[in-house]
């Protein structure tokens, strides 16, 4: 048997726009629409008819087809397999021609659309983990205690008491959903909610656990352990997969949520993967040159400051800063060198410091002399 033609179906002509095609189809499956035409099997030919055309007319590269070659250049998706589309697959375009007013597709198909009961989930909990730079250095695994709900153990979560069962709700006759019909301009509607008397379970219990008001969970604390991984930063979030508060009536636990707070170092400041550590020198050690013992993350290092070093300048530890989470490699440690001036002087050593006052090495001049100035200072050292 052949098929009717597709814009004859939808009574538009071959030149019509796509809102046409929409607008066109929009009647016809309000006309015919099963929930309208209860037990009309011809009714329900011409809502999947109208269904399949404009399934096709309303995509460009197969309405193209069609048009070139009619049914026969849509192979298998329409002409040679018949139509393939199940009624699910029609009301789910209905969210294209009706939006979500009417329950999501239409507001129509409820006597055909299976319900799904709702599954408990419980609900996330948030904590935060304080942490060191040595404990982001390498990773670190922390147990924590997190206060939650758990599984009730008298009736192992399923909310009954002694084994007592459950019985089929008496609101929603077991679907977990009511349907409400209202009259619209469009005819009347039809509109899916929760059940409110078992919460979209479909069953009630016939006996309730005294241990835990029939809900399944009751307080209670667990012990988890979590790995953390080298790298993190302050404020970001890790997910613990099903560590969360339990789920009412053996339904699905929640997620533990891990906000990363970095606590303040001693020495350091972060910057990225870098690390920053400010080095004090006496400006004897800045003009003469120094070995100094800074600390890291792993020990202690020596570095070598160079003589005539200003004070400001930045020194390069390779690898001795924060791994990256995302990548391969390690930051460094930046020293910023301050050249530190004493606050009090004795008085042989403000003798000292007069003598130098006068040379013209002792201020910074673009016509002094770096080695006179390095001499001078080892003479007054030495007498």
């Amino acid at each position: 048997m052949s098929k009717r033609d597709y814009y004859e179906i939808l009574g538009v002509a071959k030149d019509a726009s796509e809102s046409e095609i929409k607008k066109a189809y929009r009647q016809m499956a309000l006309k015919y629409h099963p929930d309208k035409n209860p037990g009309n099997h011809e009714a329900e030919e011409k809502f999947k008819e109208a269904a399949e055309a404009y399934e096709i007319l309303r995509d460009p590269g197969k309405r193209k087809k069609y048009d070139q070659y009619g049914h026969a250049g849509l192979g298998g998706a329409a002409g040679a397999g018949g139509f393939s589309m199940s009624m699910d697959d029609i009301f789910s375009q209905f969210g294209d021609i009706f939006g979500d007013a009417f329950g999501g597709f239409g507001g129509f198909g409820g006597a055909r659309q299976q319900r799904r009961r709702q599954v408990n989930k419980g609900s996330n909990i948030r904590i935060k983990v304080k942490l060191t730079l040595e404990d982001i250095l390498h990773g670190v695994e922390k147990k924590i205690k997190v206060n939650k709900y758990i599984s009730c153990t008298e009736c192992d979560g399923t909310g009954a008491k002694g084994g007592s069962s459950y019985s089929a709700c008496s609101t929603c006759h077991g679907t977990g959903t009511v349907t409400r019909i209202s009259n619209t301009f469009l005819g009347q509607m039809q509109t899916s909610s929760t059940c409110p008397s078992c919460g979209g379970a479909g069953q009630v219990i016939i006996n309730r656990c005294t241990a835990c008001a029939g809900n399944g969970v009751v307080n209670g604390e667990e012990i988890i352990s979590v790995k953390i991984p080298a790298g993190v930063e302050d404020g970001m979030q890790l997910s613990v997969s099903g560590k969360g508060n339990a789920g009412a009536r053996g339904g699905i636990p929640g997620d533990l949520i891990i906000l990363i707070e970095e606590q303040e170092h001693e020495y350091f400041e972060r910057d990225g993967i870098n690390l920053i550590y400010s080095a004090y020198i006496s400006f004897i050690d800045a003009a003469l040159g120094a070995d100094i013992e800074i600390p890291t993350l792993e020990g202690k290092a020596k570095i070598k400051i160079g003589p005539g070093t200003q004070s400001g300048k930045v020194l390069r530890l390779k690898a001795k800063g924060l791994p990256s989470l995302n990548t391969y490699g390690q930051g460094d440690l930046l020293v910023n060198i301050n050249v530190w001036t004493p606050r009090s002087l004795s008085k042989e050593e403000r003798e000292i410091l007069e003598k130098l006052k006068n040379s013209v090495n002792f201020s910074p001049s673009p016509t002094g002399s770096d080695r006179s100035f390095f001499h001078r200072m080892k003479e007054y050292i030495k007498n």
